[in-house]
This record gives structure tokens, C-alpha cells and sequence, in this order.
């Protein structure tokens, strides 16, 4: 039997998907998995440059820099339409021209971040935040603009900011493509029985998920920072959805261009690989 770490966000779509893999309820064959770490997503991303997990959720913006060593799995993935960052400040603010804001950004290997970049080259300065204090430096003055992320999308009307640019939408439109934002990796290392055995695993525990929604509920809210229930709820249904089942050749195609066009921007090491061969 394999054991293998394995990392993944406090966040309700990571929950959901993880929670039936980690309480034993779907057959994972010669693999185990000790006990989870729960981490922001920015830890995980900075967790996966020392390579310090077997398996683990990324950012996609994380994953362009360790396609060395990390493969993406075909399920776990958060990857949609109309579920991308948004760029919020407070209504004073959005008119004013956004090239001279500091912008808070949810972590410096975030797709979030990656996507500004690409849409406002040479933007106003980013400051580094946790996703869940961004809102309240908005609002408080500290910062101009923020991106929200996660739970954010549904609360930041709540919290008397305005969008000013949904940065999911601009990437649809710009590509024609869903907009790829986290996923779950393996180590290359690995031998490709134990990875292919992990992607079955993670499908598997999706599908039971979805199968019996409210069996996952009290895991979800033991780690959610948000606890509204249709908060949670929508959360989930934006996030998981057909592609965290399996990516697909529309999601693979998406996750592709994304990892060309920060290559091109000169973002990610040249030497990052495109393809996901194993």
C-alpha cells in the first residue's frame, strides 16, 4: 500500500470533492492517503515549489512554474464559465482610472494574479493579501481595488463594493474558452499506476459528492470561513462542475492556452512544458 500526502484548500469546492476520498467512503485500490493537510491556496502553491507533497491543489498560474515536477490530473479541477476573479474597489473609486490603484491580490501564484497581469500589463502595484481580508482593505482604504476570489464573488455587493472588471469574463472573451483556475497534481514522480489511481480516486470521490450532496455538509462547514448555506451552495455549483469530473478537450485546450500565453508574457520558465505528458 502507497501513502501519500496530500494538500487541498479549507475552501467549500475543494471539501465537497475531497470529502468522501478522505472519510473512506470510495475505494482507492493500493493507495492511502495520510491525513490531509488544509492550507489557503497560496500556501499550496508555495508548498509546491519545494515539491513538498505527493499530491496537491494548485493554482494553474503555480502549476506553469512546476510542470517539472507536478503532473495535473484529469479531475479535481475548478475550471468554468462566468466563475472567474473579480476586480472590486468601492463605488467612490470606479471611476477613476485603475493604472495607478494597489490592487490587492489573493497570493503571487494565483491564477487571479496571473490573469490581471495579463489583462493590464504594468498595472498599479499589487500588495499581497489573504483572500479573506482583501474585501475588508477595500473597504477600509488600505489598498484602492482588490480581486476577489471564492466566497467573494457572492459576498462583496454585501460588503458595499463594486466590480469593476470580471476578469473570467475578459478571458471568455478573449479565448472563447472556459477559464481554467485551480487543479489538482501529482508528482511526476510518482510511478503513472499510483498517479492514474489518485485521478480515479479524486473522480470517484466527485461522484459520490454528487451523488449525496448533504452527506458532505457538516465537513464543509467544519472548514468554511462562510457559512451561509446558500453561499456554500453556490460556491460548489459554480465550481464543481462537468470539467472537475474530467477536463476534457475543451478544458485541456483552455488550461493549454492559459500556460502558452503566460509563457508568452514571460511569466512562466521557458523550459515549462505545454504538453501533460506522464
Amino acid at each position: 500500500m502507497t501513502e501519500l500526502s496530500i494538500g487541498y484548500s479549507p475552501c467549500p469546492n475543494d471539501t465537497f470533492i475531497f470529502h468522501a476520498l478522505v472519510h473512506g467512503l470510495v475505494h482507492t485500490g493500493a493507495i492511502s492517503f495520510a491525513p490531509p493537510l488544509l492550507e489557503d491556496v497560496e500556501t499550496l502553491n508555495r508548498w509546491a515549489m519545494e515539491a513538498r507533497l505527493d499530491v496537491s491543489k494548485l493554482s494553474f498560474h503555480a502549476l506553469g512554474h512546476v510542470l517539472d515536477r507536478y503532473v495535473m490530473l484529469a479531475s479535481g479541477a475548478a475550471l468554468g464559465r462566468g466563475c472567474g476573479p473579480l476586480l472590486v474597489t468601492t463605488p467612490e473609486r470606479a471611476g477613476d482610472d485603475p493604472a495607478g490603484w494597489t490592487i490587492a491580490i489573493p497570493g503571487e501564484f494565483t491564477t487571479a494574479a496571473l490573469l490581471l497581469a495579463l489583462y493590464a500589463p504594468g498595472h498599479g502595484q499589487a500588495e499581497v493579501m489573504r483572500f479573506d481580508r482583501i474585501m475588508s482593505a477595500v473597504r477600509s482604504g488600505r489598498v484602492d481595488a482588490g480581486l476577489v476570489i471564492h466566497e467573494g464573488r457572492f459576498t462583496y455587493q454585501a460588503q458595499g463594493l463594486v466590480c469593476v472588471c470580471d476578469l473570467g469574463r475578459w478571458w471568455e472573451e478573449e479565448t472563447g474558452l472556459p477559464i481554467p483556475l485551480g487543479c489538482i497534481a501529482a508528482r511526476r514522480s510518482l510511478d503513472a499506476s499510483v498517479v492514474a489511481a489518485v485521478e480515479e480516486a479524486v473522480r470517484a470521490s466527485i461522484l459520490a459528492a454528487r451523488a449525496r450532496p448533504g452527506a458532505s455538509l457538516p465537513y464543509i462547514r467544519q472548514h468554511a470561513r462562510e457559512l451561509d448555506r446558500d453561499v456554500i451552495s453556490s460556491h460548489i455549483g459554480l465550481y464543481v462542475n462537468d470539467f472537475s469530473v474530467d477536463l476534457g478537450e475543451e478544458g485541456v485546450a483552455a488550461v493549454q492556452e492559459l500556460l502558452r500565453r503566460g509563457r508568452r508574457a514571460g511569466i512562466f520558465p521557458h523550459s515549462a512544458r505545454l504538453e501533460n505528458e506522464r
